[in-house]
């Protein structure tokens, strides 16, 4: 039975209607951001940005973030590190992807000589899935030369591995 007012009329002014959520804070826009993948603070500034949030109010909740260890710059470039060393490609790439994270030329230096993993072999793996015939012939050996200079690994490291097979 549905209620009804004074008049007779039925009640509808809660029938069909959701409760709004509350506009999310910037502090948890940001957290929801760092929940699904590390940011270095330059790139949650923007996103924070880009949604709508105070630039003052965006630098404050990213400062709280990096106080309590949610936000970490260091941990982010490790990260990024791995991700791309994973995924064939090279330390000049690498580098240059994380110059545009905002990262200072020393706190990319320390993630790249972090990484545990071996760049030649990342690029020896890379080259022997892509182009296993490269020591047949001139023309499939510059079209890997160009393709492993794309993916941000140095000439001398290619020609020496290209050497070796």
């Amino acid at each position: 039975m549905m209620a009804t007012d004074g008049d007779g009329d039925a009640d509808t002014s809660s029938v069909g209607r959701r409760r709004r959520r509350p506009e999310p804070t910037p502090t948890q826009r940001a957290l929801s951001l760092l929940t699904r993948r590390e940011h270095s603070r330059v790139e949650l500034e923007r996103k924070l940005l880009q949604r709508g949030v105070e630039a003052g109010l965006a630098m404050e909740a990213i400062n709280r973030l990096t106080e309590a260890g949610w936000q970490n710059d260091a941990r982010f470039a490790a990260s990024l590190v791995r991700s791309r060393a994973e995924s064939g490609y090279g330390p000049l790439y690498v580098r240059a992807e994380l110059k545009t994270h905002g990262l200072p030329s020393a706190q990319i230096d320390e993630a790249l000589e972090a990484y545990e993993g071996d760049w030649l072999e990342n690029m020896r793996h890379l080259l022997e899935r892509r182009y296993p015939q490269a020591a047949e012939s001139r023309e499939v050996q510059r079209k890997a030369i160009d393709f492993l200079l794309r993916r941000g690994f140095a000439l001398e490291l290619i020609y020496r591995v290209l050497r070796e097979e």
